[in-house]
């Protein structure tokens, strides 16, 4: 019962004998989803998203990165602006996410790595969570931004001046006398890319393993069959 079990989770095993003359068919998920892990494993170095805030008493703007696990930048001239129309700190914003957001990469990795063995439609499910996690972070960026800026203090000292407002999270847009220009930094787009190689191994996996297993369900369909018959 065990076996079996396991047996349906992975999927049929390939021999050797087997992937002689096939080896690009049944390389390619397995290559594909390698790289997809090289991408995102990189991705934790690099910053996954910018803004810079542009005035004319600012020459250079100012400027604000985030990393998976920091924020980067011109953050305490940023906050000091803040605090005059009653916004938090940017250091209170996804303080979970940035907390565990390297090991959750690191796991979204390993997941698929496992892929990797699974050949069944289940590889997909392991897949899916990094296909999705450039989505899951803007929409993250985008909920916390605006919960800010919708939120503002009404005590503090310039909160007349501003109404509550939600800055783009990607292009441009205007926060009082700032105009703020948002993009995706080289981290994020590293992750989609690894989301579009991801999408291209599930397709390969598919039409490498969906035989193997369509097979192995009849031969296992025509064994139950003839048990009964016996």
């Amino acid at each position: 019962m065990g076996r079996d079990l396991i047996t349906s989770l992975l999927g049929p095993r390939v021999e050797d004998i087997d992937r002689r003359g096939a080896e690009l068919r049944f390389g390619t998920p397995g290559f594909l989803l390698l790289i997809a892990r090289v991408l995102i494993l990189v991705s934790l170095f690099l910053p996954y998203w910018h803004m810079e805030l542009v005035a004319p008493q600012y020459p250079q703007n100012l400027q604000l990165t985030a990393h998976v696990n920091t924020l980067g930048g011109d953050v305490a001239e940023i906050d000091g602006l803040n605090h005059y129309i009653g916004m938090r700190p940017l250091g209170e914003a996804a303080q979970v996410e940035r907390r565990f957001g390297v090991y959750a990469l690191i796991l979204l990795a390993v997941m698929l790595e496992f892929a990797a063995f699974v050949h069944t439609r289940w590889a997909a499910l392991l897949v899916l969570p990094a296909v999705l996690f450039p989505v899951v972070f803007l929409v993250d960026l985008h909920l916390w931004m605006s919960h800010f800026g919708m939120n503002l203090d009404p005590h503090a000292p310039l909160s007349n001046s501003i109404k509550p407002f939600s800055p783009p999270v990607l292009g441009t847009g205007v926060i009082g006398q700032f105009k703020t220009i948002a993009r995706p930094g080289i981290g994020l787009y590293l992750t989609a890319i690894a989301s579009v190689v991801m999408i291209a191994a599930m397709f390969f996996h598919r039409r490498a393993y969906r035989p193997l297993v369509v097979a192995q369900r009849k031969a296992a369909e025509a064994l139950k069959t003839e048990t009964v018959a016996d």
